[in-house]
């Protein structure tokens, strides 16, 4: 099993950055990570981004191309998001989570475990 606890979320300017930080235990380096986020008043979480296990490949939403990059330090046991040219529509509840395989995956349905969430607020 993966416990994963997220830190970093705050508030931010419009144009800010921030860095979001997953931190996890287990058999951290074997599984594939993910970010998603869940605005105010929607139901579903949207994916962000993900990384495979030895990260050599990573994957962005259309959305966040450009201005989001997620990194990970197996050595460290965590996942990192950082998040440059912050807009309002980036408001939201960002959560990690853990795929039990190597590989990416971008629907919730996908991972296996999640941290409990960090919310971020970008004003205009």
């Amino acid at each position: 099993q993966v416990q994963l606890v997220e830190s970093g979320g705050g508030l931010v300017q419009a144009g800010g950055s921030l860095r979001l930080s997953c931190a996890g235990s287990g058999r951290f380096s074997a599984y594939a990570m993910g970010w998603f986020r869940q605005a105010p008043g929607k139901e579903e979480r949207e994916f962000v981004a993900a990384i495979t296990y030895n990260s050599d490949t990573t994957y962005y939403s259309d959305s966040v191309k450009g201005r989001f990059t997620i990194s990970r330090d197996n050595a460290k046991n965590t996942v990192y998001l950082q998040m440059n040219s912050l807009k309002p529509d980036d408001t939201a509840v960002y959560y990690c989570a853990a795929r039990g395989r190597l590989l990416m995956g971008i629907r919730p349905q996908d991972y296996d475990y999640w941290g409990q969430g960090t919310q971020v607020t970008v004003s205009s």
